[in-house]
């Protein structure tokens, strides 16, 4: 019912900033909590940051507090991911997630609609 599409990952230097880009169809977006999460090469899949539907609450990991910030955009039914300060762990397989609640969550089942992910690479 619902797609989502990744983009914005790529190389970036240690320190450097990026900011990533989730495309979603379907005419309910602004009542979708949604969410990132990220998977580096021989980890799981781990939760990075959410924002609620209104965009009034978010909530992020810890590995990434301060640095990355998650924003949306209603009108365009999009959801941003600015990250800066790069570190050479942020490298992974970064993924849109969304749900049909209000809310968001840190667990990856509670989201139903995924992307395909886009790559960031951190380099020292």
């Amino acid at each position: 019912q619902v797609q989502l599409v990744e983009s914005g990952g790529g190389l970036v230097q240690a320190g450097g900033s990026l900011r990533l880009s989730c495309a979603a169809s379907g005419r309910t977006f602004s009542t979708y909590a949604m969410a990132w999460f990220r998977q580096a090469p021989g980890k799981e899949r781990e939760f990075v940051a959410t924002i609620s539907y209104s965009g009034g609450s978010t909530y992020y990991a810890d590995s990434v507090k301060g640095r990355f910030t998650i924003t949306r955009d209603n009108a365009k039914n999009t959801v941003y991911l600015q990250m800066n300060s790069l570190k050479p762990e942020d490298t992974a397989d970064y993924y849109c997630a969304g749900r049909s609640g209000s809310y968001g969550h840190t667990r990856r089942d509670m989201y139903e609609y995924w992307g395909q992910g886009t790559q960031v690479t951190v380099s020292s």
